[in-house]
């Protein structure tokens, strides 16, 4: 009783209608009209206009033209001012450069933050065809090469605590397949995975390390095969530029270079 009246002794209602705001938002794809905020948050019309008022104003959330709701980029611009992020994605951005320019192909940079992939950084190959994926997009922690490359390289109780929200394919997370998949994976040192969202690309994945010899990001080339080029690098070729781009931000990770 006593934690449930200091609970509500510290509330901010204001301060938990924004946020709810926020959350629903985060987790729908199109956005929302007011009428459908007010609604999945049991609210008024009124109460939710007002605060949505507030933070399109403050820029958290942007009005479409079709009148709906969605967030716009900067709790993720605030969320990449935190050091070790701005720190990571500072080291690694010229050697990725360098990587799509040689292997003119696109690549891009992944975290994990609490059971979320989260793409940091991103570079296109210096071509006009690429597959690339936009800055500040979520994607699977099972269904890529990046997701392969942090649950290859977690324990067994890191791995359980990465795939305990994950709900999609449960079967296909347990089964001996996919653990003999991950064991692979952590022994070569890289994924090689056809991509489960776009047809006739293939996911080049490889850890990068920090000082304490965890894996604190991964990098993955979307890579496609050029028919346009007789000179274009293969894909043994390209993932081997891309192990070298590896060690070279794991280095940079341990140094502070």
């Amino acid at each position: 009783m006593a934690i449930a009246e200091d609970l509500d002794k510290y509330r901010a209602p204001a301060l938990d209608k924004g946020l709810d705001i926020i959350e629903l938002l985060a987790a729908t794809e199109e956005g929302l009209s007011q009428a459908e905020i007010a609604k999945s948050l049991d609210r008024s019309p009124n109460e939710i206009y007002r605060m949505l008022d507030r933070l399109v104003r403050r820029d958290y959330v942007r009005r479409t033209s079709a009148d709906r709701y969605e967030l716009t980029l900067k709790l993720f611009e605030l969320a990449h001012m935190t050091p070790p992020i701005r720190r990571l994605v500072s080291q690694a951005t010229p050697v990725i450069r360098r990587f799509a320019r040689n292997a003119e192909q696109a690549v891009h940079l992944v975290i994990h933050d609490r059971n979320i992939l989260v793409v940091v950084a991103q570079v296109d190959g210096p071509g006009y065809w690429n597959v690339s994926i936009r800055v500040g997009s979520r994607i699977g922690m099972v269904n890529t090469g990046s997701g392969h490359v942090f649950l290859a390289f977690a324990s067994d109780e890191e791995r359980a605590l990465m795939l305990e929200d994950q709900t999609e394919r449960k079967r296909e997370k347990l089964s001996p397949q996919l653990l003999a998949r991950f064991n692979r994976v952590r022994a070569q040192g890289y994924e090689i995975m056809e991509s489960q969202q776009v047809a006739s690309v293939t996911n080049l994945s490889i850890p990068i390390f920090g000082p304490l010899g965890s894996v604190i990001a991964a990098l993955t080339c979307p890579f496609t095969e050029r028919l346009d080029k007789s000179d274009a690098l293969d894909q043994p070729a390209t993932l081997k530029l891309l192990i070298a781009a590896g060690q070279e931000i794991s280095a940079r990770t341990a140094t502070g270079a």
